[in-house]
C-alpha cells in the first residue's frame, strides 16, 4: 500500500511505521553520540602517534634512510643532536669560556638530555663556542630543546646570546608551528564555514546542524586514524593531520549542502518529511556516492608514492572522505528530519506543489536563469573566451620554482633554530653540526677518506671512533690523525666504518645539495659500495622522491578518474571534457599561484610535492562540482533534451555548488593559519583553484561546452543517440 498524506494505513500497521519513523533517525544520532564522544579526546593525543622526522618518510631503499638506520648502532644511541651556538658580545675570557663550560655541564641534568654531551667547541676568532647536546629521541624533542635554551641563558655569563638550532633545533621550531593545529586551525576553518552557511541559508539552526554533521565525521575518522597510527598500519604527521582536518571539515560540508539542496526541493512538493527525506536521499546518493568516491580512488593513487609523507596521506585522508560521505548521508538526513521544516527557520520551504510544477522545477528569476540564459544565447564565445582568460593565466606555470627549499625556509615565523645556523655559519663552517655521513667498507676507509677531502666544498673529515675523546677521530690524506700516544681505532659494524664530512655551507644549502651529489656520483665511480647520508642527503633523496613521485602520479589519477567518470556518466564525450576542463583549471592555479609566491609573497620557492597535492586536490575535489552539475543536467536531459538539460541543470545547481565551493575554498585557507611553508602555499592554490572552478569553469566553461555540442555530448550512450530534434544555438535543428 502506498502511503500519503490522503490515504492512511491501518492503525496498528501505520503505528508501527510511526514507531520506526521516528526510532531510526533517534538511532542513527546516537550511534554518531557516542562514536563522538568517544572520539572526541583523541584530538589531544594526535602528537603521541605522530612524527615530523623527514628521514622516517624516505623509501627503505633511499641511501639516506640506509645510513640512518646505522648511525644509532655506531653511535650507541639514537638520539637527536641539538647544536647550541652561544656568541658573545666580545672575545670570551678564560673566566667566562670556564662559566660557559660548567653551564654546559649543567645540561646533563636535564631530563630528555642524554649522556655524551661535548665539550665546548671555539671559534677561531674567540666570540662564539659550539656545543652538541644529544636529546632522547622519545622525549618531546620540543620541550628539551627549550629547556635546554632557557637553562643556558640563565647560566651563561652577561652578554652571551644563546642558540639552539641543528636536527632538534628545526625539529622544535615545526612541532611549535604545527602546535596550532589542534585548536587553532580548527576554529578558523569551522568560524569561516559557519559565516558561510549563515548567508547562505540566513538561518541559525541550519549552519549548526551541517557543522555538527562535520564536527562528527571529523572526530570519528580521527579516532580510526589514529588507531591504525598506534598500530603502524599508517604513518602520521602535522603535516597530513592539518589536510584530514581541511579535508574532511570541507568536504563533509560540501556533501550536506547537497543534500539540504535536495531535501529543501523536496520539502516543496512533499508534504510529509519522511517522505521528503526518502526524497532527498534517493536524490543526492549517487552524486555524493561518485564524487566521495572519486575523491577516494585518487587520494589513493597516493599510495603508489616512493615518499611515504605522499603514501601515508592516501588512505589517512581516505578515511576522512568515508567518514565525511557517511555522515552527510546517515547523520544530517536524521537531524533535519528531527526538525523538518523548522530547520530552514526563519525561511522556512513552503509545500507548494502548485508552485513548483509552473516552475517545472527551476526556479524562474535569480542569478543562474541569466547565467543561463547567457549560456543560451553565446554558447561558443562564452567558452571560447573562458577557455583563452585560463589558458593565460596557466603559462604563469613556467615561473613555478619546485625544485626544493632549505630545512631553515619551512617554518615562516620567527626561528630560533635558523637564527642559530646564521649565527653558527658566521663563526664556524656553516655544515658544522649537520655532517655528511659516508658509510664505507672497512678496508675502503683510506679511499674513501681521499674522495671526501679532495672535494671542494668540504671542511674536514673524521672516522667514528671508539678510543678518540671526542668520539670521532680526524683524517687526513696521510691517514688517521693521532689521538695522544696511539691512533685511534675506528668502530666498525658489520665490516663498515663511518666518515663525517663537515661541510662549508650550511647543510640545507643549494651549495651543499651539489657537494653531496659530487660527493656521490664520486664514490660510486670508486666502486666500494660507500652510502652518503645526513641531513642533506636527506633533503636530497626527498626531493628526488617526490619528483618521481609526482611525474608517476599525476597521469595515472587522470586515467582513473576519467574512468569513474566514463562509468558514472555512461558517456565518453563528456568525461573526456570534464577532466580537460579541471586539468586546464588545475594549470590556471598553479600559474597564477606561481606568480603570487615569487612576486607578492615573495616565497623562497616550493616543495617538489606541492604541485602534487596542489592537483591530487584541485583535481579530484574541482570533479565533485562538476560531478554535481553533469548528474543533474543528465537527469534534466532525459525528460527536456540535452541542451534544455544543460540550462536546467545549471539553474538548479548554480546556487548548492557555488555555496560548496566558497565553503571548499574558505576550509583550506585556513590552512594558512599554520606558519608552514608547504601547507601555506597548497592553502592558496587549493582555495584559489576551487574559486576558479566554481565561478568560471563549473558556471560558465562546462555549460557553455555542453551547450554548444548538445547530444553529442553523451555519447555512446542512448542519451546521445535521442531521435527528438533540439535546436542549436541560432535555431539551427540539431
Amino acid at each position: 500500500m502506498t502511503i500519503t498524506a490522503d490515504a492512511q494505513p491501518p492503525a496498528g500497521r501505520g503505528g508501527r511505521l510511526r514507531w520506526l519513523r521516528v526510532a531510526i533517525p533517534a538511532l542513527i544520532i546516537l550511534v554518531w553520540l557516542v562514536a563522538a564522544a568517544v572520539g572526541g579526546p583523541y584530538f589531544g593525543k594526535v602528537d603521541e602517534v605522530s612524527s615530523n622526522d623527514q628521514t622516517s618518510y624516505l623509501p627503505a631503499s633511499a641511501d639516506a634512510t640506509r645510513v640512518q638506520e646505522s648511525l644509532a648502532e655506531f653511535r650507541g644511541t639514537d638520539a637527536i643532536p641539538a647544536v647550541v651556538v652561544l656568541v658573545g658580545a666580545d672575545k670570551a675570557t678564560e673566566d667566562e669560556i670556564e662559566a660557559l663550560g660548567d653551564a654546559v655541564a649543567a645540561l646533563s641534568d636535564l631530563p630528555g638530555v642524554s649522556a655524551g654531551i661535548s665539550p665546548l667547541i671555539p671559534s677561531e676568532d674567540g666570540y662564539a663556542f659550539e656545543v652538541f647536546v644529544p636529546i632522547d629521541a622519545d622525549a618531546e624533542i620540543g620541550e628539551v630543546a627549550a629547556a635546554v635554551g632557557e637553562q643556558l641563558r640563565a647560566d651563561a655569563p652577561a652578554g652571551f646570546t644563546v642558540y639552539v638550532t641543528g636536527p632538534a633545533g628545526f625539529t622544535a621550531d615545526l612541532i611549535d608551528a604545527f602546535s596550532g593545529i589542534d585548536g587553532l586551525l580548527l576554529g578558523v576553518a569551522l568560524l569561516a564555514v559557519f559565516i558561510i552557511l549563515v548567508l547562505v541559508y540566513r538561518s541559525l539552526l541550519l549552519p549548526v546542524a551541517v557543522l555538527s554533521t562535520s564536527l562528527f565525521a571529523l572526530t570519528v575518522a580521527l579516532l580510526v586514524v589514529w588507531w591504525l597510527a598506534k598500530a603502524g598500519v599508517i604513518m602520521l604527521s602535522g603535516q597530513t593531520q592539518g589536510i584530514l582536518f581541511i579535508l574532511v571539515i570541507g568536504a563533509a560540508t560540501d556533501y550536506s549542502l547537497l543534500y539540504v539542496s535536495r531535501y529543501r526541493e523536496a520539502l516543496r512538493v512533499q508534504q510529509d518529511k519522511w517522505a521528503a527525506s526518502a526524497a532527498a536521499l534517493r536524490g543526492s546518493f549517487e552524486p555524493i556516492l561518485a564524487s566521495g568516491g572519486t575523491v577516494i580512488v585518487g587520494l589513493l593513487c597516493l599510495l603508489l608514492s616512493d615518499l611515504k609523507s605522499n603514501s601515508a596521506l592516501g588512505p589517512v585522508a581516505a578515511i576522512g572522505i568515508v567518514f565525511a560521505m557517511l555522515c552527510a548521508l546517515t547523520l544530517l538526513p536524521a537531524i533535519l528530519f528531527a526538525f523538518g521544516r523548522t530547520a530552514f527557520w526563519p525561511r522556512r520551504p513552503r509545500f507548494e506543489p502548485e508552485v513548483v510544477a509552473a516552475e517545472g522545477g527551476v526556479p524562474a528569476r535569480g542569478l543562474w536563469r541569466k547565467v543561463g540564459s547567457l549560456v543560451r544565447r553565446h554558447p561558443r564565445a562564452v567558452w571560447a573566451c573562458t577557455s583563452l582568460v585560463l589558458i593565460v593565466g596557466a603559462f604563469g606555470v613556467t615561473q613555478l620554482r619546485a625544485e626544493g627549499v632549505a630545512q631553515s625556509d619551512l617554518v615562516l615565523t620567527a626561528s630560533e633554530a635558523r637564527a642559530g645556523q646564521d649565527a653558527l655559519g658566521e663563526h664556524f663552517p656553516a655544515g658544522s653540526g649537520s655532517p655528511v655521513y659516508v658509510l664505507t667498507p672497512h678496508s675502503a676507509l683510506q679511499q674513501t677518506a681521499d674522495t671526501l677531502l679532495d672535494t671542494s666544498g668540504i671542511d674536514d673529515v673524521a672516522v667514528l671512533s671508539t678510543d678518540a675523546a671526542s668520539g670521532s677521530a680526524p683524517v687526513t690524506a696521510a691517514g688517521i690523525t693521532p689521538s695522544g700516544t696511539s691512533t685511534p681505532t675506528p668502530t666498525v659494524v658489520d665490516g663498515k666504518v663511518l666518515l663525517q664530512a663537515t661541510l662549508n655551507d650550511a647543510a640545507d644549502s643549494d651549495a651543499a645539495e651539489s657537494v653531496v651529489r659530487q660527493v656521490r656520483a664520486q664514490l660510486a665511480d670508486n666502486g666500494d659500495g660507500a652510502l652518503v647520508g645526513g641531513v642533506t642527503a636527506t633533503a636530497i633523496d626527498t626531493n628526488d622522491a617526490s619528483i618521481h613521485d609526482r611525474a608517476l602520479i599525476i597521469p595515472i589519477v587522470l586515467v582513473v578518474i576519467l574512468i569513474i567518470l566514463m562509468i558514472l556518466l555512461r558517456a565518453v564525450v563528456a568525461p573526456i571534457l570534464l577532466i580537460l576542463t579541471t586539468v586546464l583549471s588545475f594549470g590556471t592555479a598553479l600559474g597564477v599561484s606561481a606568480l603570487v609566491f615569487n612576486h607578492v609573497l615573495q616565497l623562497p620557492g616550493a616543495d617538489p610535492a606541492v604541485p602534487l597535492y596542489g592537483f591530487v586536490f584541485l583535481v579530484a575535489l574541482g570533479i565533485d562540482y562538476n560531478i554535481f552539475l553533469a548528474t543533474r543536467v543528465r537527469e534534466e536531459a532525459r525528460v527536456h533534451g540535452a541542451r534544455e538539460g544543460v540550462i536546467r541543470g545549471l539553474a538548479v545547481t548554480g546556487g548548492v555548488i557555488t555555496s560548496a565551493g566558497l565553503v571548499l575554498a574558505a576550509t583550506f585557507a585556513a590552512l594558512a593559519v599554520i606558519p608552514i611553508l608547504f601547507l601555506v602555499q597548497i592553502a592558496f592554490i587549493v582555495a584559489f583553484g576551487v574559486l576558479l572552478d566554481t565561478f568560471l569553469v563549473r558556471a560558465l566553461l562546462v555549460p557553455a561546452l555542453f551547450y554548444d555540442i548538445g547530444r553529442t555530448i553523451w555519447w555512446p550512450s542512448q542519451l546521445g543517440r535521442r531521435d527528438a530534434i533540439e535546436t542549436r544555438p541560432g535555431g539551427r535543428p540539431d
